[in-house]
């Protein structure tokens, strides 16, 4: 057995190197970055994080020192689903999702890493293996973006390696939206695929709309194109148009999964492994999404994120997320062709460089 001795969390406000924007969030300068490191009686260490687009770190932050911290030390560190479940009813009645799915998720990376080490493997092995090379794309954050600045990217995600591309849409009139596919599009070349991220910003209807208007551009995906609380409003998305719909980055538990897909509401379920419950809830979205004949995408931290869907058989591809920490990683996640390539180092491969992180630490 191994026990939890001690549990160590921190909250950075981390700020982005460009501005960049989406049609929910508007401009975006900075993200907030929770992390827990978990340490066992041996002196093996775990570590875990999540993050927020900009609000609310804090909050996730006093959830894992003030409630889970006090749950967590003297247990068995290797009883990760007994103790996400201890987690999850500590938590219940304070509310499910959000920030404590938030904390949960954090506090379960880092019980997956410290597990994984101590079996000396990497995570994706760990968790069973099936590929450490993993398709990927580049997930831009540039609604607001000028079209010959949108297309220069492009070609720098394509000089660093990225064989897939994903672009937001949402602007103030689908002529525009349209427009900047179709360019991206010719841009491009036909067999290039392309995504497109709508985050949120339509109803059903206005979304039916643009997914038939967007349908010329043949994109692998719409992402995101309406409330993820309107589950029927997503089946008839998919079933008025027939467009691939992903969906699933505010989606915060399995349930919540479970109902989406059920109601035939996604074509592409896509977990955050840092806001769904961790490694725990991912793993079974993945499973659960396998059930489904569906294949299963990602959102965010993708440091994180590669070697569990370097386990699962029907993952597609992994978002390389805009909101990257290479710049606070000992050992950022290498793109190989079109390829995110997992670390074979014990545990998940992800280190924090903490004394570039200092800077930015909140508390």
């Amino acid at each position: 057995m191994a026990k939890i001795a001690a549990l160590t969390t921190r909250a950075h406000r981390v700020p982005l190197p460009v501005v960049l924007s989406d049609s929910t969030h508007g401009d975006i300068t900075h993200f907030e970055l929770i992390s827990v490191e978990i340490r066992d009686a041996d002196g093996v260490e775990g570590l875990g994080y999540t993050y927020t687009v900009g609000a609310g770190g804090l909050a996730v932050h006093a959830l894992i020192a003030k409630y889970l911290e006090p749950m967590l030390i003297g247990q068995d560190a290797s009883l990760i689903e007994k103790l996400w479940q201890h987690m999850w009813w500590g938590l219940h009645y304070g509310g499910r999702g959000g920030p404590t799915s938030s904390a949960i998720s954090a506090v379960d990376i880092a019980l997956w890493d410290l597990a994984a080490k101590r079996a000396r493997q990497p995570l994706w092995r760990h968790l069973g293996g099936f590929d450490p090379a993993v398709p990927c794309y580049a997930g831009g954050i540039d609604l607001q973006f000028p079209l010959d600045r949108l297309l220069k990217q492009s070609d720098d995600f394509r000089a660093q390696g990225f064989r897939a591309i994903k672009m937001k849409v949402g602007r103030d009139h689908l002529r525009e939206d349209v427009e900047r596919v179709r360019a991206m599009r010719r841009h491009l070349g036909p067999d290039f695929p392309l995504m497109a991220d709508a985050n949120m910003r339509w109803t059903p209807d206005q979304a039916i709309r643009a997914a038939k208007a967007l349908a010329e551009s043949e994109l692998v995906w719409l992402e995101e194109p309406t409330i993820p609380d309107d589950v029927e409003g997503h089946a008839r998305i998919v079933r008025e148009t027939g467009h691939p719909i992903a969906t699933g980055e505010n989606l915060h538990t399995l349930y919540e999964f479970k109902q989406m897909i059920a109601a035939g509401g996604v074509t592409f379920p896509e977990p955050d492994v840092s806001n769904c419950g961790g490694v725990t809830v991912f793993m079974k979205v993945c499973r659960l999404a396998e059930a489904w004949n569906l294949p299963v995408t990602s959102h965010g931290v993708h440091d994180l994120t590669v070697g569990l869907l370097a386990a699962a058989p029907n993952r597609s591809y992994l978002e390389i997320h805009g909101f990257g920490l290479d710049r606070y990683l000992e050992a950022p996640t290498p793109i190989v062709e079109g390829n995110a390539i997992a670390s074979e180092r014990p545990g998940h491969g992800a280190r924090l460089d903490w004394a570039r992180l200092e800077p930015h630490r909140l508390v």
